[in-house]
């Protein structure tokens, strides 16, 4: 598995009340179709399938479950015009162990993208007392 710094959302990141990922993905300019004057969609996840890694890393406790959401969003607070990209739905914490990966964030969602891109940890019940997740963009990952 081969990772890019500037792509890791969360590198070992305690999730312990909801929270979005500690980096955000601010990607570059678009520009312009030449002779078109037309602004360039940005989809990264058209055409051959972007990989994204998101695994816990450390047991979860207390809460009752979490919802992992990709989002994209105008700012890096992931607040200003948001679109959820995919939602793992809630995961109940019997699941949250070491080594668990979300099925649902095999590859970047085949969507528009607006200038950030992000994860949103939303903690359901109590807080969590312990849990750490990690998550990036990934030229592939390991079974």
């Amino acid at each position: 598995m081969i990772l890019n710094k500037n792509l890791i959302l969360a590198e070992n990141q305690a999730v312990t009340a909801t929270a979005i990922s500690e980096n955000v993905i601010q990607w570059p300019e678009t520009g312009i179709v030449p002779l078109d004057a037309a602004q360039i969609t940005r989809n990264i996840g058209s055409g051959t399938p972007v990989p994204m890694l998101m695994q816990v890393v450390e047991d979860f406790a207390t809460l009752t479950s979490l919802t992992i959401t990709i989002e994209t969003a105008d700012n890096a607070a992931l607040s200003s015009n948001a679109v959820v990209l995919s939602s793992s739905g809630a995961i109940p914490l019997a699941s949250l162990k070491a080594g668990f990966r979300p099925t649902f964030t095999r590859h970047v969602p085949d969507a528009t993208m607006k200038d950030f891109f992000g994860v949103r940890f939303t903690v359901t019940g109590t807080n969590a007392t312990a849990g750490k997740i990690s998550a990036a963009v990934a030229t592939e990952v390991n079974s």
